[in-house]
């Protein structure tokens, strides 16, 4: 099997799950035969190019996103489901998964960020960056230095702060440590 096909594949299951459509309807919405459709999206036929700027005309994506390895871009929703967010390599010491990553002309980054529990002489990374951040902690808690202040965040605290300051972040009792992150 075409590793090509496979992969567009893929990306054409992408696009379908971003739009909360089930195979039927996706088939449906593209006027594709649905066990042609299940063929395409399974890797095992090859689209031709007709075929796949069809589907990214219908469901108003560039073509090049399903046929090149970019994530389909929406521009009036995007459905980032349960665990399924684009993992991004911002801070090795942080995982990153984006939240927003398939919108187009967004105005801020959205994403769960993870903390996994380090040895206390582990150094704390700081980082700065140009606008405003705002946190919400979704599970454990955390120790967040914003410009040399220790602040202890427990689940459900948000915070707000200008983020050209030196921030860092560490999970305490021993935990990970999950929260939302917004960048403006």
């Amino acid at each position: 099997m075409n590793l090509d096909v496979k992969e567009i594949g893929q990306r054409l299951k992408g696009l379908r799950e971003a739009l909360d459509m089930s195979a039927e309807e996706f088939a449906a919405s593209c006027d594709i035969d649905l066990s042609t459709y299940i063929e395409y999206e399974s890797g095992e036929k090859d689209l031709t190019i007709s075929v796949l700027k069809g589907i990214a005309s219908r469901h108003n994506v560039d073509v090049s996103v399903l046929m090149f390895a970019d994530e389909p871009r929406m521009s009036s929703y995007f459905i980032t489901r349960k665990g399924k967010g684009l993992a991004v390599n911002r801070v090795a010491d942080y995982n990153y998964q984006t939240l927003a990553g398939g919108f187009n002309n967004r105005k801020a980054e959205v994403f769960e960020v993870t903390v996994e529990p380090k040895d206390e002489e582990v150094k704390m990374h700081h980082s700065t960056h140009a606008g405003q951040e705002f946190n919400l902690i979704l599970e454990g808690r955390m120790l967040l230095q914003i410009n040399d202040k220790d602040l202890i965040m427990e689940e459900g605290d948000s915070i707000y702060f200008d983020s050209s300051l030196p921030h860092g972040m560490k999970a305490l009792d021993n935990k990970k440590v999950r929260f939302l992150v917004v960048v403006l």
